[in-house]
């Protein structure tokens, strides 16, 4: 398969290529500086310079064409002001969605936030960017022209895999490591059966293989 992955620097990106590359798909991950195409040429990716925030429909499905699926993980960060989640959060996931209905890619995977609501109510940092992630969602449940997953992970951790894991439509709050979360990811790129779910995702009894089968089973 060939996968294209916004976001392609972040924690979870570099690791979904690493495991995506160490298995044989052909990789590419989008990036907004030049100077990160190293660390993703490591990992096993190619890289893609393009800036959402900037860039057009036809520029983005132009990188998209020829994919077998994509994965929306990019984010404006923890340290970003409020007008970045507008423009990351929000409007780069809905440019990527239109994106990849352009360019004929059905099968996308959003990681969102556990939370996320248009409706989520409250004026700090994170309430802005709860409501942008649920933004975001709503419009890319909307696009019957993709076979969207969307996935949420609870609290992010920098602890070793388990490769246990809970997934859920609703699993309550928890941890989960970052390994685990890019586990899950590259099990749902090739799970079609799961196009339409929304899934909360925390550390918990099932093997990553297993969890997913069994949503996409439901």
């Amino acid at each position: 398969m060939r996968i294209v992955i916004a976001g392609g620097h972040g924690q979870i990106a570099l690791r979904l290529e690493r495991l995506l590359a160490a298995r044989g798909d052909e990789v590419a991950g989008i990036i907004r500086k030049a100077e990160q195409a190293d660390d993703l040429r490591e990992a096993g990716a190619e890289p893609v310079v393009l800036d959402l925030e900037s860039a057009s429909v036809d520029e983005v499905a132009d990188r998209l064409r020829g994919a077998d699926a994509a994965v929306f993980a990019a984010g404006a960060g923890p340290g970003s002001g409020a007008a970045r989640k507008d423009t990351v959060d929000k409007a780069a996931a809905v440019l990527f969605a239109d994106a990849a209905v352009k360019a004929g890619v059905r099968r996308l995977v959003v990681v969102s936030s556990m939370g996320a609501d248009p409706q989520h109510e409250g004026d700090e940092i994170f309430d802005v960017y709860q409501r942008a992630k649920g933004e975001a969602d709503a419009y890319v449940r909307g696009l019957n022209a993709l076979d969207w997953t969307i996935l949420r992970p609870g609290q992010l951790t920098d602890d070793a895999s388990t490769g246990l894991v809970r997934l859920e439509a609703r699993t309550g709050r928890g941890p989960i490591p970052r390994d685990d979360v890019a586990a899950v990811l590259a099990e749902l790129v090739d799970t079609a059966a799961t196009a339409g779910l929304t899934l909360e995702l925390i550390s918990g009894p099932a093997p990553v293989s297993v969890a997913v089968k069994s949503v996409a089973g439901n």
